[in-house]
Formats: structure tokens, sequence, C-alpha cells
């Protein structure tokens, strides 16, 4: 989305499979734009059959390896959306006493507008800013691809938030969102090529 990171009170990261995502709250809280870092993540679809522990407490010990105060680190390990990531870190940060009045949300690059249209659907009267890790789409496949998950899966999982994008408004999950008619053509071209796996049925 392109958004400029400015000074914010708190990293929240939205965990996945992808540990880059973590790297890059790392970065930022390094950097000094927020002094608390949350990350929100338990057993995913795709995770559960990847690691044996949650998101979050994966990418927590991944922060804590990087130099990162278990002090500044919060942990929301049972979402297992979007949507649960925004509530049940909303839950936790009231059960805390905390009050951030703004977020910098970091996840994959494909999926930044997703990500910010739940935010703002689900906790409207926070700011946010969205960012993910710095990389060309060329180099994401090549970097990420493993034996667990192709760059076929990549491409269909994108394929699949791109459906969610134009459905979940009518479902009460994200705000609506312009999507260009040549952007919606390239979905149809690529569910009729068989990057079907991750779509709603």
């Amino acid at each position: 989305m392109k958004h400029r990171v400015a000074e914010a009170d708190a990293i929240l990261v939205l965990c996945s499979h992808d540990e880059r995502v973590a790297e890059r709250g790392v970065e930022l809280f390094h950097e000094g734009w927020a002094p608390l870092i949350i990350f929100s993540g338990g057993c995913g679809a795709i995770t559960k059959t990847l690691w044996d522990e949650p998101e979050a407490e994966r990418f927590a010990r991944i922060a804590m390896s990087l130099n990162v105060p278990r002090e500044s680190i919060l942990v929301e390990a049972n979402s297992t959306n979007t949507g649960d990531n925004i509530a049940f870190t909303k839950r936790l940060l009231e059960e805390r006493g905390l009050d951030p009045e703004k977020f910098i949300v970091v996840q994959k690059p494909y999926m930044e507008r997703r990500a910010f249209a739940t935010f703002r659907k689900l906790w409207p009267e926070k700011d946010v800013i969205v960012t993910s890790p710095r990389v060309s789409f060329r180099d994401y496949l090549a970097g990420y691809a493993h034996s667990s998950l192709s760059a076929d899966d990549v491409v269909g999982i994108m394929v699949g938030d791109l459906q969610r994008i134009k459905l979940y408004p009518a479902r009460g999950y994200q705000i609506a969102q312009e999507i260009p008619d040549d952007v919606w053509e390239a979905f149809e071209q690529l569910v009729r090529g068989g990057y079907d796996k991750y779509l709603i049925r």
C-alpha cells in the first residue's frame, strides 16, 4: 500500500508461515518506530502442518534472538485468521491496561491491503500504518518456496487473498476496497489456470 512508516505506539506483527515478517517487525523496533512489539497468531491453516507451536511464540523467539527485550514483547497465540488477530490483540491490550493509539501493522507483502481493511473495520478508532518485508515479487518467490510450500502455493494464496478482498466486506469482515478491472481479470485468468487451492468455495 506504500504507506510511509512513522512513529507509533505499537508494532503489531500478524504472524504466518513467513518468518521474514517477524524480521521486518524487529527491524522497525530497532529503528525506534515504536516501543512495543506484539506478535499475533496461533496455529493457522498452513502452519498447523508445518510447526508444533503457535506462530506468535515462534515469532517472539525470533525477535528475542535478534535482541528485542522480552519486556518489550506481547504474545497473542490463539488467533487463526486476520479478524481474530485484531480482535484478540484488542482484548489482550485491554487486559494489560494498555491503550495504544497508533499502530504499525506488519504483514506479508501481498496481505498488506487485507490487513489494512480488516483493521479499519474492526478497530476504526485507531490509527494504522501497514508495511511488510521490502522485497520484489520475483525475489519473494525465489526465497520463499520450499518443500512444504511451493511457488505455486504462494501464488494460490495470493489469489485467495484477492478473492477475500472482494467478498469479505459483505460479510462484515473488512472495509470495502476498489478492485481495478484489470486486476480482477488477472484473478480470473489465474483461477482458470488452476490457482484455486486457497479459494473460498
